[in-house]
């Protein structure tokens, strides 16, 4: 199997291409290269798809979504936090599709807020938003191809980088097997949480 991972330079991204990488062929993509993308550039993902013939799975680790004040946040900054995490996303499933062989699987990024979080209000939209959008095109898309979107929650590793208690954390190697199930498994049009 061949697979794309985007985002495979930051913890989440590497810690899945690893783990794909000791059974598959990886090829990892980032903004920093050396194969290069850029979700907010529709122009880029052209070009990813266009060098990469013959891939069996699409894995995107790359999407965030900053955490903004409600009260004050502008039009411009949501259209901003739409553009890259939800936007970048759809972009990248809809190139994906006819660029996959027949069976092949694509795994977007969510996230996961267990109680309302300070800053969250965009962050809890966009993850909505990318639920349902994966829910209903699994039902569209053609040839055997799958869909799913992983909802990792908080990461042990990120929480530790941000000084923060990694106690509410799921560690990254446990996150990145259930990118692993997304690719090699048999779900559709789900939200996997590890």
């Amino acid at each position: 199997m061949k697979a794309l991972v985007i985002g495979a330079t930051g913890t989440l991204g590497r810690a899945v291409a690893d783990a794909l990488e000791t059974t598959h062929q990886v090829v990892r993509a980032s903004r920093g290269g050396p194969v290069t993308v850029d979700l907010e550039d529709p122009a880029s993902l052209d070009a990813l798809f266009a060098g990469l013939p013959d891939l069996d799975a699409v894995v995107c680790c790359a999407a965030s979504g900053p955490l903004v004040d409600l009260a004050s946040v502008t039009d411009e900054e949501i259209l901003a936090g739409l553009q890259g995490k939800l936007l970048g996303q759809v972009a990248l499933a809809r190139r994906a599709l006819h660029h996959l062989r027949d069976g092949g699987s694509i795994t977007l990024t969510g996230g996961t807020f267990t109680a309302p979080l300070p800053g969250g209000t965009l962050g809890a939209l966009i993850n909505s938003a990318l639920e349902g959008f994966v829910r209903n095109a699994a039902a569209e898309l053609p040839r055997g191809l799958r869909i799913n979107l992983v909802s990792p929650g908080w990461i042990t590793e990120t929480l530790q980088r941000l000084g923060m208690d990694p106690a509410g954390g799921t560690p990254v190697t446990e996150v990145a097997r259930t990118y692993l199930s997304a690719v090699q498994g048999p779900a559709q049009g789900l939200t996997l949480r590890p």
